[in-house]
C-alpha cells in the first residue's frame, strides 16, 4: 500500500493519539502488516466513538454506525456526515479522526482485495457487537446486565476475539505463510487471546460500566450470589460477589494463557510480531493481579498498572526476545 503524507498522519500522529497504550504494540508490528492492522484499528476507533458518544441519542448513534458499516462494506455507499458527532467529542484526537474518516476509507480502498476483505470482515463483526450493545443498553439511564455467560462470551468474541482471528489471517499471509503450524489450534488460541484482553477490561472497569448503565457480569451469575445489578454499585457487596467474580478472573487468565501459547507458536525469527503479542498479554496478566488483590467494586483508584510497570515489562521482553529459554519463561502465567 503506497503511503501518502495524509496516510502517514492518519497512521502516525492520529493513530498514536487515539490508540493510547496500544500504540506501542501497533508501532512494533512488522512493516508487512502494520498499515493494514493500524487502519483496521482506526476504523474500529471510529465505530467505537460513534457508539460511545453519549450526548447523541442512541437511535442516532445506531443509524450512523449502520451507515458507516455500509460504507466500509461498499465504497459506493453514501458518505457519512460526522460533523455533529465530532462537535461532541471531548478528545480532540477523536474529533479529528471522525473528520478524517473519508481518508481512512480511501486507505481501505487502496488495500489489496484480500487484505481489504479481511478488514471488512473484522469491522463487520465488531460493529455488530457495538450495535448489539446500543440496542441492549440504550442511553444507559437504566442499569442493564447481560443475561448469561454465553452472552458475555459472545460479546468478547464480537469486539475482541474476532480481532485475534483477523490478526492471525494477516500475519499468516504476510509474515510466515509457510510455517508448519496447527492452524485450527493457532486460530482458536488467537480468538481466546482477544477475548482474554477484553475480559480483563470488563473486570477492571466494572464500576465505570455500572455508572454508564452497563453490567457485563451475567444476571444469572449475580442471582446465584443473591445480587441484582444495582447491588454492585455498593462496594460493601464485594464479599457476596467474590464467589461468582473469581471464576471470571480465572477464565480471563486462562484466555491469556492461550494467548501466551499463541505467542510461543509464532516462528522464533519474527521478533517484532512476538513482542507485539507479548506486551498486551503481560500487561493484562499484571492488571488481573491488581484486580484480584483489590475490591473491584471500588470506583477509585482505577485498577491499572503504572506506566513504570508497563515500561518494565517492555524492557524485560526486549532482552529476552532473541533467547528461547528466557523468552518462554515469560509465559509461565
Amino acid at each position: 500500500m503506497a503511503v501518502s503524507d495524509d496516510a502517514e498522519e492518519l497512521l502516525g500522529p492520529i493513530l498514536r493519539d487515539v490508540s493510547r497504550a496500544f500504540y506501542l504494540t501497533l508501532r512494533v508490528l512488522p512493516a508487512a502488516v502494520r498499515p493494514q492492522i493500524g487502519l483496521a484499528y482506526l476504523l474500529a476507533r471510529i465505530t467505537d466513538t460513534i457508539a460511545d458518544t453519549d450526548l447523541v441519542p442512541p437511535a442516532d448513534r445506531l443509524q450512523t454506525l449502520q451507515q458507516f458499516r455500509a460504507r466500509i462494506r461498499d465504497d459506493a455507499a453514501p458518505p457519512v456526515d460526522f460533523s455533529r458527532l465530532a462537535k461532541e467529542q471531548e478528545n480532540p484526537a477523536e474529533a479529528k479522526l471522525l473528520l478524517r474518516s473519508s481518508e481512512a476509507l480511501e486507505l481501505l480502498d487502496q488495500l489489496t482485495p484480500s487484505d481489504r476483505g479481511q478488514v471488512q470482515i473484522v469491522l463487520e463483526t465488531i460493529t455488530r457487537g457495538q450495535e448489539q450493545d446500543l440496542e441492549r443498553f440504550g442511553d444507559g439511564s437504566t442499569l442493564t446486565a447481560l443475561q448469561t455467560a454465553d452472552d458475555l462470551d459472545d460479546y468478547t468474541y464480537r469486539v475482541a476475539g474476532c480481532v485475534g482471528e483477523f490478526w492471525t489471517r494477516l500475519t499468516r499471509t504476510h509474515c510466515f505463510p509457510n510455517a508448519q503450524l496447527d492452524n485450527t489450534a493457532f486460530v482458536a488460541d488467537a480468538i481466546r487471546f482477544g477475548k482474554g484482553l477484553q475480559l480483563v477490561n470488563i473486570l477492571r472497569d466494572l464500576p465505570r460500566d455500572l455508572a454508564n448503565g452497563r453490567c457485563y457480569l451475567p444476571a444469572v451469575d449475580l442471582a446465584m450470589a443473591g445480587l441484582q445489578p444495582e447491588d454492585l454499585r455498593d462496594p460493601a457487596n464485594w464479599p457476596k460477589l467474590q464467589p461468582v467474580f473469581e471464576p471470571w478472573l480465572t477464565r480471563a487468565r486462562d484466555h491469556l494463557t492461550a494467548g501466551g501459547r499463541y505467542t510461543l507458536a509464532i516462528p522464533h525469527t519474527h521478533y517484532r510480531l512476538r513482542l507485539a503479542c507479548a506486551w498486551p498479554i503481560l500487561i493484562g496478566t499484571a492488571t488481573l493481579d491488581r484486580v484480584r488483590a483489590a475490591n473491584p467494586l471500588q470506583p477509585e483508584p482505577r485498577l491499572k498498572i503504572s506506566r513504570s510497570a508497563a515500561r518494565g515489562i517492555v524492557c524485560r521482553t526486549l532482552w529476552r526476545v532473541p533467547f528461547r529459554g528466557p523468552w518462554n519463561r515469560l509465559f509461565t502465567l
